[in-house]
């Protein structure tokens, strides 16, 4: 996957899938939990706090090594993030936003898998950290991308700056990859990031990212949706195509245009699409409503694999949920490939 092509896929670090900064040893001029916000980085010229000129991102005080030269080249700052959900990742973008003059000149990305919820301290102090991004050359209010050749599932990610200063966002992109025992309980949302689902085409992405559409919790603006251009052919219609976590059945479906008052597909359809690539209509053609959400019964007992949601003619859509329960052969394939990547089975 090329530096482009990667930065498609969900950011598995960002604040609203649940990421967090867990640790820092370092936060001297600007917080630590900037770096997993949703929105891009901002700057004001000559806005200053008690710490200084604020700064959208997460900053480190400059380092002195002994009797105050410059620091050794082995000294670095470091950051821990939490995964919003665990994944494989494909690439990480070290975004250096508005820092021109107090940019870190190299960084190194390093990743770990761990069972339960361990503390700060306990994931501070651990040594087995694999390295997935070499330490490498970091430009000035820029987006640095560094694709990560790994299969291997990851549930936090380590952020070293050499020696110091500024990074505005890290972007871990990459697809879920939830442990399969937690998906057992009962239908769930097959479409949901969280549980493995992603978008993997769109027919326009100009407004926003067609992923946002499968991020847990509701909207809490037009912005958090997928929205296409105005459409003025009047022939064809927007689509997205989503991935589901397994092959599964389709009970429910909801298609979310909250916060859409005057841009909202007039109507929309839902089509499964089998492991075998036939299809299956789930949803026919059907109105909507703006700033809606609308739930429909899938009737269906097909198993499909992906879903292609149709909206006719273009405009926008908050969420879309597809709850339904795997297939027996599908939490198999789940469970098979989770524990061949080490992780131990739960009695």
């Amino acid at each position: 996957m090329s530096e482009t092509d990667f930065t498609l896929l969900p950011d598995l670090a960002v604040r609203t899938l649940g990421g967090a900064v867990v640790w820092a040893n370092d936060e001297s001029f600007a917080e630590k939990e900037n770096l997993v916000r949703a929105t891009e980085s901002v700057y004001a010229p000559a806005t200053f706090g008690h710490r200084g000129q604020v700064y959208d991102g997460w900053e480190t005080r400059r380092r002195r090594g002994a009797g105050g030269d410059a620091p050794a080249k082995s000294d670095c700052d470091t950051a821990i993030v939490r995964l919003g959900v665990p994944g494989i990742i494909h690439g990480i973008v070290v975004d250096t936003a508005w820092f021109k003059g107090n940019y870190p000149p190299e960084a190194s990305v390093e990743a770990l898998a761990v069972q339960g919820y361990p503390s700060a301290a306990e994931l501070a102090a651990r040594t087995d950290w694999t390295t997935i991004v070499e330490r490498s050359e970091v430009l000035g209010d820029a987006r640095n991308p560094f694709p990560v050749e790994s299969s291997r599932r990851w549930t936090h990610v380590r952020l070293r700056i050499f020696p110091d200063g500024g990074v505005a966002r890290l972007r871990v992109h990459g697809i879920a990859t939830p442990d399969p025992l937690l998906l057992d309980s009962g239908p769930f949302d097959l479409a949901a990031l969280e549980h493995g689902g992603l978008v993997q085409d769109c027919s326009n992405r100009f407004y926003s990212h067609p992923q946002q559409l499968l991020m847990p919790g509701p909207a809490r603006s037009m912005g958090e949706g997928w929205e296409t251009a105005r459409r003025r052919d009047r022939d064809s219609n927007d689509w997205v195509l989503v991935r589901l976590a397994g092959a599964g059945v389709l009970t429910l479906a909801e298609i979310d245009t909250s916060y859409f008052l005057y841009n909202s597909p007039g109507a929309a359809a839902l089509t499964g699409i089998t492991a075998e690539g036939s299809e299956v209509e789930l949803l026919p053609r059907t109105v909507l409503q703006p700033d809606t959400r609308h739930r429909f019964a899938i009737e269906s007992a097909t198993p499909v694999t992906a879903v292609r949601l149709d909206a006719f003619p273009d405009g926008g859509l908050a969420r879309l949920r597809l709850i339904g329960n795997l297939t027996a052969d599908a939490r198999d394939r789940l469970r098979a490939q989770y524990f061949a990547d080490g992780q131990e089975e739960r009695r």
